[in-house]
């Protein structure tokens, strides 16, 4: 590599069994030069954010992609210019992002059976909180630490972990005591699409305690959308897939073939709109979705009906009904694929 250039993985991807999402082995290589017109600004900010990076990981520091956007906001004139450079810095090192020392503001939320030991030495009990713990900015560190010490940091004798698409539905379960009226469990939630530390934090756990993970999502194209990116990975972090996916996880619900069965009024249920038909074209067209018939065949129920749903759809039959009935009748009869 001469000097003034850069070269940075492509990312094409191929689907591994086990791991999910995979950079491919003859991914092309994009070259990122100086003494290109075209990508002199691009070699200019990518250097400028390698320079931060260095510094950090010298001093033994973080920050989070936000603190550096606006150490220099006019330089890399928004959020997204940032995020891609340090994504492909990442994958041009083949290391986890993390390992630059640039971190991501934590969003999901964690509660039920658990206690761990955070980086600076403090016991985090899940079970105390009435709201949820949020996940640490540091996810990588306890598990360097359990790998070490892992029956003195880590302490949960909970059967099963559900992974919770949405926050409000998150807060329901603790509200109406889920875990203290079921099985001792865990519950995780990333507010939607999930972020790093929340995937991490599930693949930890999995690696950890080896117990079943089980998703709850809305029954449309973006709740399995979501479901994917748990069990395989994304393409913008398929580079770390083999610390991010949990290969296990099952869908537990809401299926789409369990509202005719659980009789949900139709009023209680959307229309496919255009953005949904294209998430499910998008989701059909993946590599990995030949290994997952059961799903291809509740993706298929889900466009024969043209129909949605989401997961407080369940309280049109009774108010309590996700808690009291169908979250404990699927898990004890296992009712999940």
């Amino acid at each position: 590599m001469s000097c003034g250039q850069i070269s940075l993985s492509f990312l094409l991807d191929s689907f591994t069994q086990g791991v999910g999402l995979e950079i491919r082995e003859d991914a092309s290589i994009t070259e990122t030069r100086f003494d290109s017109f075209i990508s002199r600004n691009k070699f200019a900010l990518t250097m400028k954010t390698l320079a931060a990076c260095y510094k950090l990981v010298e001093t033994n520091t973080f920050c989070t992609k936000r603190d550096l956007y606006y150490s220099d906001p006019q330089t890399y004139s928004n959020q997204g210019t940032l995020d891609s450079i340090i994504d492909n810095i990442s994958c041009m090192l083949k290391v986890p992002r993390n390992s630059l020392h640039v971190i991501a503001t934590s969003k999901g939320c964690i509660a039920g059976n658990l206690t761990y030991k955070e980086k600076d030495g403090r016991i985090i009990d899940c079970s105390l909180t009435k709201s949820g713990t949020l996940i640490s900015s540091h996810v990588e560190d306890i598990k360097s630490i359990l790998e070490i010490f892992i029956m003195y940091d880590i302490t949960s004798e909970a059967k099963f972990i559900l992974v919770v698409e949405k926050d409000a539905t998150f807060q329901k379960l603790l509200d109406e005591e889920l875990p203290q009226k079921l099985y001792p469990c865990i519950i995780v939630t990333g507010k939607g699409y999930p972020d790093v530390h929340t995937r991490l934090m599930v693949r930890l756990l999995w690696d950890s305690l080896h117990i079943p993970v089980l998703g709850l999502v809305d029954a449309d194209p973006h709740g399995l959308e979501i479901l994917c990116v748990y069990k395989f990975g994304s393409k913008a972090m398929s580079h770390d897939s083999c610390h991010l996916t949990v290969p296990c996880i099952k869908w537990l619900g809401i299926l789409p073939s369990d509202l005719k069965r659980l009789r949900v009024p139709d009023e209680a249920l959307l229309p496919l709109e255009h953005a949904d038909l294209k998430k499910s074209k998008e989701i059909m067209s993946r590599p990995y979705w030949g290994n997952i018939p059961h799903w291809m065949k509740e993706m298929q129920v889900l466009l024969e009906t043209g129909k949605k749903a989401e997961i407080q759809c369940l309280t049109a039959v009774s108010e309590n009904f996700l808690t009291d009935v169908y979250l404990p009748s699927k898990i004890r009869c296992g009712g999940w694929i």
